[in-house]
């Protein structure tokens, strides 16, 4: 290679940019939020090219590694060479012999392609990436994209030969970056930003009580010996509305008391005499497992467009559940009427 400083400079200027590139391409596609990038897509294309490419990761991250690695090696092969080339003769004027002179000149030139390469072509992007992901994942986005059309089939079997090894391990290779948090750790960061006084402890235990219920099943909301209000099922609407007047509940389950068959809303009877049967307002009860989590139990009740739901037990009705049971959970101060 040419020793020609109007070559090499502009020559290693370009590589360490390059390897900038590839940096802040690897480390915006791990920090970028995905729901940040799908909001700007429908707006721009580059946006919509950073979220394909966040969609095969590895295969993005091994067109990053690639690129860089094909740098630092254009380093060593161009840059270093001229700049010990350059150092040594200086060396020599200093008075020091020829092979003192050129070690010099080649540890000196190694520490200053060394600290180009690492300062100016990685933790400076690096930290850019991190501090604007979107920005920087939607800003690199077209070019990577075509780098990676350019050397796709070196990229597959690259990452192909990659996910064999990691699979010889026992993991399987995951293509997206995993996004959220686990109930667990969202739990952890409440009770931390508690314990510092980020976070009112009002909210905190709030905060607590809505994680729980990833794992808190509709039998532990369920009062112990809870006594079912029922009408039998030839009831009359004045059964209906006198149990409403006893119990305050709105909707009255129809049957009895170890098997509850539909629920009456008295608002559907408020235009009906009271000697009239109350079987025609009657609509068939929903029901749940009482090993039903909390948060399965308010998608399906939200899905069936129930508010109030039987739960059995091995068969036999246990108790019931409304969705004011649920929020008087979640809001003990917020005095929600069942």
């Amino acid at each position: 290679m040419s020793d020609n400083p109007w070559v090499v400079v502009p020559a290693t200027l370009a590589i360490v940019a390059a390897s900038a590139f590839f940096v802040a391409v690897e480390f915006a596609a791990l920090a970028a939020k995905r729901h940040r990038l799908e909001d700007a897509a429908p707006a721009s294309r580059s946006a919509r090219a950073a979220l394909r490419s966040s969609s095969e990761l590895t295969l993005l991250l091994a067109g990053s590694q690639l690129g860089i690695t094909a740098a630092t090696l254009a380093l060593g092969a161009i840059s270093k060479p001229a700049v010990h080339h350059w150092l040594t003769p200086l060396f020599e004027d200093v008075g020091l012999p020829e092979v003192a002179a050129d070690v010099a000149g080649f540890v000196l030139a190694l520490v200053v392609v060394t600290f180009l390469h690492l300062v100016v072509g990685e933790m400076t992007p690096k930290s850019w990436a991190i501090a604007h992901p979107e920005r920087s994942a939607t800003l690199l986005a077209l070019p990577m994209r075509g780098f990676m059309w350019v050397f796709r089939p070196l990229l597959r079997a690259l990452n192909d030969l990659a996910n064999r090894l990691v699979r010889a391990v026992g993991v399987e290779p995951a293509d997206e970056v995993a996004v959220g948090h686990s109930p667990d750790a969202l739990r952890h960061l409440v009770e931390h930003s508690a314990n510092v006084g980020a976070l009112d402890a009002g909210f905190s235990a709030q905060l607590a009580e809505a994680l729980s219920m990833e794992r808190m099943t509709v039998r532990e909301l369920l009062g112990s010996g809870q006594a079912l209000a029922a009408v039998p099922p030839d009831a009359l609407v004045k059964d209906v509305r006198d149990m409403t007047r006893r119990t305050g509940h709105l909707r009255v389950l129809v049957g009895e008391p170890g098997r509850i068959t539909a629920v009456v809303h008295v608002r559907d009877t408020l235009a009906a005499e009271d000697s009239a049967p109350a079987a025609p307002f009657a609509r068939p009860v929903f029901t749940l497992d009482a090993g039903t989590t909390v948060h399965a139990a308010l998608r399906q009740m939200r899905e069936s467009r129930n508010h109030l739901a039987v739960v059995t037990d091995d068969g036999r009705v246990a108790g019931v559940v409304t969705l004011a049971d649920v929020l008087r959970r979640l809001l003990p101060r917020a005095g929600v009427a069942a």
